[in-house]
């Protein structure tokens, strides 16, 4: 059961992440933060290159610490194929988020929705797991099975009202102009 409890709760930190990374028309650092960019011939992540600042809703500034990499920050980005236009002004490097149209929102909250669902099937495969794991065991009686299969689905079922609840709140969030 704990096992269960566990993997449900990295799924439900798997969903977090993920809507993160969905935007809601708003400027944010988490936007980037999973570019890696090459410096110096190995793979490195944004945030370890350059100081990334939120100056206004619609705007991520991105400074290098080393002037060099602005080019290689440039490409990055450009690769990541994050849907922003990267400018660069010989010191910093500024995204402009566009603001979203009404079929963009839409589709960002059915994206919002596949990973939700996504996330129920990880927590449904956790007590499926669970549930064999519980029958594997001998020696125990069959009303102790069945109160910890109760509280298995118990958890479960608490699990998968998070994951709803996250969705609304991300939907909301999306939709909302």
């Amino acid at each position: 059961m704990d096992n269960a409890q566990q993997e449900m709760n990295a799924a439900i930190k798997h969903l977090e992440h993920a809507f993160l990374k969905i935007r809601a028309g708003r400027a944010s650092t988490t936007m980037v933060q999973d570019v890696m960019v090459e410096y110096y011939g190995s793979m490195t992540p944004i945030n370890q290159v350059a100081n990334i600042s939120i100056p206004d809703a619609m705007t991520i500034s991105i400074q290098p610490w080393d002037r060099n990499a602005l080019k290689d920050i440039e490409k990055a980005i450009v690769n990541a194929n994050l849907g922003f236009a990267p400018s660069n002004n010989g010191e910093v490097i500024i995204l402009n988020v566009p603001p979203l149209t009404e079929e963009r929102r839409k589709d960002l909250a059915k994206q919002a929705k596949a990973e939700s669902e996504q996330t129920k099937i990880t927590v449904r495969n956790a007590r499926q797991e669970a549930m064999k794991e519980l029958k594997k065991l001998e020696g125990i009686s069959e009303d102790v099975i069945k109160d910890t299969e109760n509280d298995i689905q118990e958890l479960t079922n608490k699990y998968i009202t998070k994951i709803d609840e996250h969705f609304k709140v991300k939907e909301e969030d999306i939709m909302k102009i």
